[in-house]
């Protein structure tokens, strides 16, 4: 039976809409490092992955879970999903861009080895909808009514990381 290790809810704010996931140890910018996704959800490479998001500088909520063996399937709710391998040391960054990391350095019961991944995403294509609805208002933008509106989209955008070590 697959048991959930760790949960983690945890509020990013992607630079670029994107985010990274990465051992802390890579420098993400290296040479072999993955292109931001065009037209996918995600781009990865060996040891890192890159999400896109449909927002930038708004919060998207990030759940993190790491399971002893590979999850079953679901939907949920979620619209999307994508997989891949990644090889990580023991340790997880998610990593918003130049400005911050959203999380700096996880512990992973796995330890070194290939992790397995799904990454789901819901709301993302309501998000982008809202999005555009709100700068066809042609607002100000320091315009409360329009302050108000892009708080609304705070947290609207979710997505689901699941890992695994692989055998």
């Amino acid at each position: 039976m697959t048991r959930r290790l760790l949960r983690l809810e945890i509020p990013v704010f992607p630079e670029r809409m994107m985010f990274r996931v990465h051992d802390p140890a890579i420098n993400p910018d290296a040479p072999g490092a993955p292109a931001p996704p065009v037209d996918a959800l995600i781009s990865a490479s060996r040891d890192q992955l890159i999400v896109a998001c449909a927002q930038e500088h708004l919060g998207v909520q990030l759940t993190i879970e790491e399971w002893d063996d590979a999850p079953p399937p679901f939907s949920d709710g979620y619209e999307d999903e994508a997989k891949c391998v990644l090889y990580l040391r023991g340790l997880l960054t998610v990593d918003t861009g130049a400005a911050a990391c959203a999380v700096g350095a996880l512990r992973l019961s796995g330890g070194v080895g290939d992790y397995g991944v799904r990454v789901y995403t819901r709301n993302r294509t309501a998000a982008l909808q809202r999005y555009g609805e709100l700068f066809q208002l042609n607002a100000d933008p320091l315009d409360d009514e329009f302050q108000q509106a892009r708080k609304q989209l705070e947290g609207l955008e979710q997505y689901l990381l699941q890992l695994w070590r692989e055998s």
